[in-house]
């Protein structure tokens, strides 16, 4: 029932009010220094049991502007005192001269019902949720949760939410007849999503939402596409799956992509690290790159590989091949290590796979494979790849067993995804992939050329997500090649990465992650690197003139 009767001028004795039933007006002043918390012109007041209405009432008779609904089951009109509820919280409202509604429910059938209005209204008008929401129906402890919860998905960002009977003596506080334990397990789930007004020894529990409104599944509500991927992500609430081959050598590293990528990109997250010998110290600084403020929508878990991991048997940077054994997803964003991100990846998880395995970008400096292949053909790098983890996992002890079979591969797993997939990935935009060697580096070949007329990233590198391609420490022979110059090699390596034009980003995300690692410091700790790196290439030397000379 609604109602929008003009106010009349005086209703003071108007109320139809049950005097020995008040158990609401000494809330009024603390209620009141709350009102400054209010922005909207126009707030709407959600309130679930409501009596005869003295705090719905209170509320539209002192915040401009308001409306309200109102949830109380009224004994479903089984009873006469449950009608007379009705007619007196009806009559209430109707003199306050403000819009309402009275939904004669229990709670739970009229919350979902009202989710399901307010997902239709945001799609069509974009007003939908909450600005203040009161919960005082059940004293159940599960009543009181769920209630907590299904209101929860229709408050706004910033609305205020209040608990009733935190402290309500009638049953001990740690019964599941007591409201309390209730809303302490709403609290648990929710913490990083609200900040709490009142002390622990208020009667009641106020909470300010800081986090988005989220209505029944709708996680996203810019306005829903037509692209089938993003429409499943704001439908259905699916995340973003990332995953990182991580060991203590690239623990820094991976610190950068993790935070490059979180900063970048809203929504649910889950990041998968998989171990490779990280230590207890390195896991939580690792922990600690997601924001309190993100805590509820990045979640970062920690895989162990087994010992029939390729990972295992082989060494670190074939544990890329056991992604389809040991993540519990089916689909997943695999990152290097050697990466940073520079733009929201979410357009990128949204990459229609067309039904193959692996979509990937071209490897800039082998776009057809390099000699040890063999065969010429399109050739990815195995840096950044979208990956259907549930059709690698059909045919995972396949693709381990062609690792085994070519763990001398000149580039390794990358050599080994390549032929077990051969052309059987999509290709992506070197956007999502711009690789020092060739996408920055002068290094002149045919196969580059036809690269630039494929994609624009060559000539105008703007790109969503930079792989520091190249080793940590190059050799010096590789410093001194006159085929790529400037040579490629990862920023914090004795050499840095000369000439990248993002080196100095990668080393200000470096300095934001809280690891003590700054870039002085990588070029005292490299000083070694470069004297072995010299040392190596004057015993080389020596032994290549031993050989002309002496045999």
């Amino acid at each position: 029932m609604s109602a929008n009767l003009p106010a009349h001028p005086n209703h003071a004795n108007q109320f139809q009010f049950t005097d020995t039933q008040d158990w609401f007006s000494h809330n009024i002043p603390h209620w009141r220094n709350l009102f400054p918390f209010i922005t909207s012109p126009r707030p709407r007041i959600l309130e679930i049991g409501s009596w005869e209405g003295r705090s719905a009432v209170f509320l539209l008779q002192n915040i401009c502007g308001a409306d309200i609904v109102c949830i109380d089951h009224f004994d479903l009109f089984r009873t006469s005192a449950g009608r007379e509820r009705f007619r007196k919280i009806n009559h209430n409202l109707s003199l306050t001269g403000k819009p309402f509604r009275v939904l004669p429910q229990f709670s739970v059938p009229a919350l979902m019902n009202l989710l399901e209005k307010e997902i239709l209204k945001e799609e069509s008008l974009g007003n939908a949720g909450f600005d203040w929401i009161y919960i005082d129906g059940s004293h159940e402890a599960d009543d009181t949760f769920l209630d907590g919860e299904l209101a929860w998905r229709l408050a706004r960002k910033d609305a205020i939410f209040i608990f009733d009977d935190y402290h309500w003596d009638k049953e001990p506080e740690d019964s599941k007849h007591h409201p309390k334990k209730g809303i302490d397990t709403f609290l648990d789930l929710h913490r990083g999503e609200y900040v709490k007004v009142t002390e622990p020894e208020h009667y009641q529990v106020v909470l300010r939402k800081t986090s988005e409104m989220r209505i029944g599944f709708l996680v996203d509500k810019e306005g829903l596409s037509a692209d089938e991927g993003d429409a499943i992500k704001k439908v259905f609430g699916y995340g973003i799956n990332v995953a990182l081959v991580v060991d203590p050598a690239y623990a820094t590293s991976a610190a950068v992509v993790i935070l490059s990528a979180v900063e970048n990109t809203t929504g649910r997250i889950t990041i998968y690290i998989v171990d490779c010998g990280l230590s207890e110290e390195d896991k939580q600084r690792l922990l600690r790159l997601i924001d309190p403020l993100r805590a509820n929508d990045v979640t970062m878990m920690f895989i162990a590989l087994n010992a029939e991991c390729l990972g295992k048997e082989l060494g670190p940077v074939w544990a890329k091949l056991d992604l389809a054994e040991v993540l519990p997803i089916e689909r997943v964003l695999y990152l290097d290590a050697d990466t940073l991100i520079r733009t929201s990846i979410e357009m990128l998880w949204q990459t229609d796979l067309q039904g193959q395995t692996i979509a990937a970008a071209p490897d800039v400096g082998h776009p057809m494979g390099h000699d040890q292949m063999g065969v010429k053909m399109p050739y990815f790098n195995a840096g950044v790849m979208l990956v259907d983890l549930a059709k690698m996992r059909s045919r995972s002890a396949e693709l381990k067993q062609l690792g085994r079979s070519m763990k001398d591969s000149k580039f390794r797993d990358q050599d080994v995804l390549n032929t077990f997939y051969a052309s059987q990935w999509n290709r992506l935009s070197l956007k999502w992939n711009a690789q020092g060697l060739g996408t920055y580096a002068r290094y002149p070949s045919p196969e580059r050329d036809m690269l630039r007329l494929l994609d624009p990233m060559i000539d105008t590198p703007d790109p969503a997500i930079v792989h520091f391609t190249g080793p940590v420490n190059p050799s010096v022979e590789e410093v001194l090649s006159l085929y790529v110059q400037p040579p490629t090699a990862k920023p914090w390596g004795y050499l840095g990465a000369p000439g990248h034009p993002f080196q100095a980003e990668w080393w200000a995300i470096v300095e934001r992650t809280g690891w003590e690692y700054t870039r002085s410091q990588s070029a005292n700790m490299a000083t070694a690197e470069m004297d072995k790196a010299i040392s190596d290439a004057i015993r080389d030397f020596k032994e290549r003139i031993f050989c002309v000379f002496f045999e």
